[in-house]
């Protein structure tokens, strides 16, 4: 717990760099999280189709029943 003190006002001149660092940290996750709900959004208003929609499927592994029955493999 050597890290930053709290609930100063005024932090000495040898904090500025991880203050700065921790500052720099902060905002790409607040961006970061902005985007998540910008994307998050926009694919709720277009309702656009999949590209691979799962109705498609042709392959062997979807013909089972799911679950797969006992002694199926």
């Amino acid at each position: 717990l050597a890290g930053m003190p709290r609930r100063y006002s005024d932090f000495p001149d040898s904090y500025l760099t991880w203050n700065i660092v921790s500052t720099l940290g902060s905002t790409i996750s607040l961006f970061a999280i902005l985007y998540f709900l910008f994307i998050i959004w926009e694919s709720m208003i277009t309702q656009r189709t999949p590209a691979f929609p799962m109705q498609l499927s042709s392959s062997i592994e979807w013909y089972h029943t799911l679950p797969p029955a006992e002694h199926t493999y």
